[in-house]
């Protein structure tokens, strides 16, 4: 499966410019045989509005006027696409992922972990489990920016057969770990194959870092984005390879399991939130 990561530099409270580049970036996607383009978190809105009633006019329900446009250009470029956008549900906004494909949207994911910083101190946080999407293109886990901080989040989804797990991202001056070590080191531990994208530019002050990335399930790099110019990064994923969590490094004396070898009774106090 080839996949494509849009690092883009996005407009603030600019929805339709950002669409507009968004359907440009897929065209060129699909001309270079990608099947599914990852896009960046906020992708169609920006993500440094000052407080939650600026950010409440470009937040559209999902599935909406937004979700409906993208669901026509996938169809016509037979194109799966995974993008972030602000939700809004009622009187809660959440910070998005939707995943479409041709034959329409496939479902959205809620950022569940949000930090302390651009329109995430103002949202609501995500309300619903991890899940795996079985699409076309794989099976494919949702994470969004600060999720990837919490291995539980990627953990929880390879337990779910995830075999690609898909991160939009708005990485800010300070973030570099993340491209750097969690990415790699996610895809690492879960045996599973891993896209990071983000966006570059400056808004509000605050400068993103791009440096978009694509991991194999081993957790080796297979691209990666410049720092600061916009590109889309492209690489072929193997998802069956993913899916073989028995690892033989010499048969009958090296071999790992990801699954087997765990040891769930002494991981207690990870989800009872007390110290041991």
């Amino acid at each position: 499966m080839r996949v494509a990561g849009v690092q883009m530099d996005l407009k603030l409270a600019a929805t339709e410019q950002n669409l507009t580049r968004v359907f440009d970036a897929m065209q060129t996607a699909s001309r270079a045989g990608a099947d599914l383009a990852v896009f960046p978190e906020c992708a169609l809105t920006g993500y440094c509005f000052y407080d939650l009633e600026e950010a409440r006019a470009y937040a559209q329900p999902v599935p909406g006027p937004y979700t409906e446009r993208l669901e026509r250009h996938c169809r016509d470029l037979d194109l799966h696409v995974i993008i972030g956008l602000l939700e809004a549900d009622g009187s809660s906004i959440y910070n998005s992922a939707a995943f479409i494909a041709p034959n329409g949207l496939i479902g959205h994911y809620r950022k569940i972990h949000l930090p302390y910083l651009g329109i995430d101190r103002f949202l609501s946080p995500g309300d619903r489990p991890f899940r795996v999407y079985d699409s076309d293109v794989g099976q494919i886990g949702l994470n969004i920016c600060y999720d990837a901080a919490f291995p539980e989040s990627a953990r929880v989804m390879m337990l779910h057969d995830a075999e690609l797990i898909a991160l939009p991202t708005n990485w800010p001056v300070g973030a570099d770990c993340n491209t750097e070590f969690v990415v790699n080191t996610r895809a690492f531990e879960n045996r599973v194959n891993y896209i990071a994208v983000n966006r570059v530019g400056r808004e509000r002050g605050t400068n993103f870092i791009g440096q978009s990335k694509i991991v194999d399930f081993t957790g080796r790099t297979l691209a990666e984005g410049d720092r600061s110019r916009e590109e889309i990064i492209f690489a072929d994923l193997d998802l069956a390879g993913a899916r073989e969590k028995h690892i033989v490094n010499v048969a009958k004396a090296y071999e790992l399991d990801r699954l087997e070898d765990r040891r769930v009774e002494f991981y207690g106090p990870i989800v009872e939130g007390e110290k041991p």
